[in-house]
């Protein structure tokens, strides 16, 4: 990482991770073990710590919550934070995700028991296209890269029509499980935080809604394709060390996370773009 984390102001960058972890040192004191101190979370800016930080304002003081939110621009640094006891929780993932992480790095991080905040609709972007149609045949679509998510970018334009996936792929798809694919379509695997940056360079790309929140792209206006919020197991929730869910501190941001101001925030702010999830 290029830079010491310091709260809520500076962003994290993926890469040189154990140098990141370690510049993180400093604050070990304030993470995981003393539910005396103020509550750390690690969140992805857009719009898990937006929603982080008008809790904070506007929430936490009267609940009796110290809160302290450190953001990371990678889906990867904050699972290691928050195992490594750098952070106390954190808040930018969905269950498959989490699933996945688990499984490929040994760790026991758990999602927060009714905590599942809001979900962000994957959706496919064009500086061209104005519907999946016009999409010519042989055109390049940038997918993320990590497992999960390029699985759920796959769906969805297989739910569009554009691709048929083999019979019973589930989380972990990817484009060798393309069963047909008849316009002859390229796919180009980035990471989820490049895609936004990719469209100059692609016909398409399926982006992921915090970064496409970021990048001043709506799900609800400016994608031509969006998932549906019905039935999506894609919800974003606050999570933590196994065995730490029972900490006060967790169980009071939870309820504030689920609460009706936090609707209401999510209703107003993003119109359509993030969706609550309880």
């Amino acid at each position: 990482m290029r830079n010491i984390a310091k709260i809520t102001t500076v962003v994290l960058t993926a890469g040189a991770l154990t140098l990141g972890l370690t510049a993180c040192g400093s604050d070990k004191d304030s993470g995981s073990g003393d539910a005396s101190g103020p509550l750390t979370v690690a969140a992805t800016p857009t719009p898990q710590g937006e929603i982080l930080t008008y809790i904070k304002d506007n929430l936490a003081e009267k609940a009796g919550l110290e809160l302290e939110v450190k953001e990371f621009t990678d889906y990867v640094t904050p699972n290691t934070a928050v195992q490594q006891g750098e952070v106390d929780a954190n808040y930018f993932q969905h269950q498959p995700y989490l699933d996945d992480f688990n499984k490929k790095n040994g760790t026991d991080i758990v999602a927060v028991p009714n905590a599942t905040v809001h979900l962000e609709p994957l959706g496919v972007y064009s500086q061209g296209a104005k519907k999946l149609t016009d999409l010519a045949k042989g055109a390049t679509i940038a997918l993320p890269n990590d497992t999960t998510n390029e699985a759920r970018a796959l769906k969805l334009l297989e739910a569009n029509g554009l691709i048929e996936l083999k019979a019973g792929v589930g989380y972990e798809a990817t484009p060798k499980d393309i069963a047909s694919n008849p316009r002859n379509l390229t796919f180009k695997e980035l990471e989820a935080a490049q895609l936004p940056r990719s469209l100059g360079d692609v016909d398409a790309a399926v982006i992921n809604g915090n970064y496409a929140l970021e990048a001043d792209l709506s799900p609800a206006e400016n994608a031509i394709a969006a998932e549906s919020p019905e039935g999506n197991p894609y919800g974003n929730f606050l999570a933590v060390k196994k065995g730490n869910e029972d900490d006060p501190r967790v169980k009071k941001l939870a309820e504030l996370l689920t609460s009706p101001e936090v609707k209401k925030f999510i209703e107003d702010k993003y119109a359509g773009s993030v969706v609550a999830s309880f």
